[in-house]
């Protein structure tokens, strides 16, 4: 189970490091501003001369970042909080479980769609 948790773990922060990159930082003060970057390191930037909006300075971007940062995290908070408040009990899955070894799924099939019913409730970003 502990590598299931690390890879989980990896995607998370894999969509939070999108989430909160200089990529979307300059979509969200510069839009529809054409430039070009390596990774996500703003001494690449290039600012195309076809733009007729000025070039965003590094501290504006990174107060960006971190304005998209403070939300994912609150957002991500919330939505365990919320989500935690209505999954059906752990025992219930257990339960679940041990009737699906005995050839009766319809326990654990009930099961996911409950939380497959607080996911879609409490989306994540």
């Amino acid at each position: 189970m502990g590598g299931d948790n690390s890879m989980i773990e990896s995607l998370i922060q894999e969509e939070k490091d999108i989430y909160t990159g200089y990529p979307v930082a300059l979509g969200n003060l510069k839009p529809g501003a054409s430039w070009s970057m390596s990774g996500n390191d703003y001494n690449t930037l290039e600012w195309h001369d076809t733009n007729t909006l000025t070039k965003p300075t590094k501290a504006e971007v990174d107060a960006e970042v971190l304005r998209l940062t403070n939300e994912w995290n609150t957002k991500q908070l919330n939505i365990g909080l919320q989500r935690q408040g209505e999954y059906p009990p752990l025992a219930d899955f257990a339960d679940a479980m041990y009737w699906s070894s005995k050839g009766d799924d319809s326990k654990l099939t009930s099961y996911y769609e409950k939380c497959d019913a607080v996911k879609t409730k409490y989306p994540k970003v």
